[in-house]
């Protein structure tokens, strides 16, 4: 039987996602993992987030799970959520932090005449708040029975931008086209909240429960 450890650092909707992971994945033992100790023991990880990215990276540091993190992030499967996708990068312009640097990319805010034009002066809204398709960029086992252009849910102000194209395996439209998933090897990350994401949110979470890189 497999164990999916949620990383709990103290910040996230980790309940949430515990509860999605054990209605898409009923065979796992899904756990609350808040020691170096129990990630050694999990299988496969979830690094959820939500908040300000400082905010993030503080309690990451003060849990004592960072380096623990860092090492298993190499070697077990693992999905990242919302802030969790960016902080797999080098560094967020929210706040000017450095992110574990997983990944080579910046996260950034957004912006544009979409939002600002002073011809549109409603604009678009940033947080970006609700649901909006998602464009599979490549194949991925996680984006197995789950069709092209599914709604998922995101609430965010900020997003990744890779240096590497090769990492996007999924783009929105908000304004622009911005990369909404990635994956590289044993990592998947996504923008969206797939424990709010219906069917399809659960669809992903069961194929990470089963996928073996």
């Amino acid at each position: 039987m497999s164990t999916i450890a949620i990383v709990d650092y103290g910040m996230g909707n980790i309940h949430s996602v515990a509860r999605a992971l054990q209605v898409a994945a009923p065979h796992a033992t899904v756990i609350l993992a808040s020691t170096p100790d129990q990630l050694a023991a999990a299988d496969r990880l979830v690094l959820p987030g939500q908040g300000a990215m400082p905010n993030c990276m503080v309690s990451l540091h003060q849990s004592g799970l960072y380096q623990s993190l860092l090492d298993h992030a190499h070697s077990k499967p693992m999905l990242g959520i919302c802030v969790g996708e960016q902080m797999l990068f080098s560094h967020s312009d929210e706040g000017d932090v450095e992110c574990l640097n997983l990944f080579a990319g910046n996260v950034i805010r957004f912006n544009g005449d979409a939002f600002y034009s002073p011809s549109h002066p409603a604009g678009l809204k940033v947080p970006h708040v609700g649901w909006n398709r998602v464009l599979q960029a490549k194949p991925h086992p996680l984006w197995a029975n789950i069709a092209q252009n599914s709604h998922f849910y995101f609430v965010h102000s900020y997003y990744v931008q890779p240096v590497t194209s090769t990492l996007c395996a999924g783009t929105t439209q908000y304004g622009y086209a911005f990369t909404s998933a990635v994956a590289r090897d044993n990592i998947f990350a996504v923008q969206f909240h797939p424990e709010k994401s219906a069917q399809s949110g659960l669809h992903l979470l069961s194929n990470f429960a089963r996928w073996n890189p």
